[in-house]
């Protein structure tokens, strides 16, 4: 079930289409990776999204029904470029902020004082802004966008400057929050963690969508019958007209093949064939990175 539709999409700027005919399905209570090279469109996307600008043409269905101004108080949006006053101290702008979103003084107070705590944050509530390092203030405003709950969350490169760590933090708490119901639109270009945390991907590039559904359907879609093959043989393996072998190495006497299998070749067809040269141990089929899938898919145009 969608939560959220954008159907046909069109928006231009002077000499300029940002996006042509773009239409994404985010489904209720996933996280959903919007993908793309600079420049390729995500950002008007998720401004019309957010009806920080209006589409030329098409239209964005939010839980059913077509996108109005009162809907925006069920969003939350962690834009790339930071938007909190450095010369404000943490906790009274946090407040502010909360309170803009619809919650009392003292619910803000509660809701702040936990996720303030949850990251370790607590000692900066009195400090200014920019007396905190970048990957705390991105904390800050991580949760000032989770903290009204909204059922909609669209995070626009959450990771960046934060380190390992933090990241790994980060990524926790997104996919709780997808456990507890919220939709997510995920934007990055950090492909391992697309990987991680998205359910399903739309790949924008040059205003259009080229690549869109389930990451494990993607990638799929995208196996090149690659296999990972360990076993115990008495000879080493030798092509044929079925299969390649692309790498070979040995430890003792377990020897590792990377194969490739020529066209209408099955997995079942391979294991049979090499059952009578090899005691098998691991016969995987290699499925691509999403980084390899995205360079491939516009790698080429660049």
């Amino acid at each position: 079930m969608a939560f959220l539709e954008a159907n046909n999409i069109h928006k231009s700027y002077t000499n300029h289409t940002a996006l042509s005919d773009v239409s994404i399905s985010v489904p209720k209570g996933k996280v959903f990776g919007l993908l793309g090279p600079n420049g390729a469109g995500k950002t008007t996307l998720i401004r019309i999204i957010n009806r920080i600008t209006m589409p030329d043409e098409g239209e964005v269905i939010f839980d059913g029904h077509p996108l109005c101004a009162e809907d925006v108080a069920r969003i939350g949006y962690l834009p790339e470029e930071r938007g909190l006053y450095k010369k404000n101290k943490v906790g009274e702008q946090a407040i502010y902020l909360a309170r803009l979103k619809g919650l009392s003084h003292a619910e803000a107070c509660a809701r702040l004082k936990y996720w303030f705590e949850k990251f370790d944050i607590m000692p900066w509530w009195d400090k200014k802004l920019e007396e905190l390092s970048k990957g705390m203030q991105q904390k800050v405003q991580f949760i000032i966008t989770v903290l009204h709950e909204p059922p909609l969350l669209i995070f626009d490169e959450p990771f960046s400057g934060f380190d390992p760590v933090n990241a790994e933090l980060l990524k926790r708490e997104i996919l709780e929050l997808r456990d507890k119901g919220h939709t997510i639109i995920f934007s990055s270009h950090n492909m391992s963690s697309v990987e991680e945390v998205c359910d399903e991907i739309a790949l924008i590039d040059q205003s259009k969508v080229v690549l869109q559904g389930h990451v494990d359907e993607v990638k799929e879609r995208f196996c090149k019958g690659i296999y990972a093959v360990e076993g115990i043989g008495a000879t080493p393996l030798q092509a044929t007209p079925q299969f390649e072998i692309l790498g070979h190495t040995q430890r003792g006497s377990l020897a590792c093949y990377q194969i490739r299998v020529a066209e209408g070749v099955t997995g079942s067809d391979l294991a049979r064939m090499l059952s009578t040269q090899m005691e098998l141990r691991k016969f995987d089929l290699r499925m691509p990175t999403m980084q390899e899938i995205f360079l491939r898919v516009v790698g080429n145009k660049k």
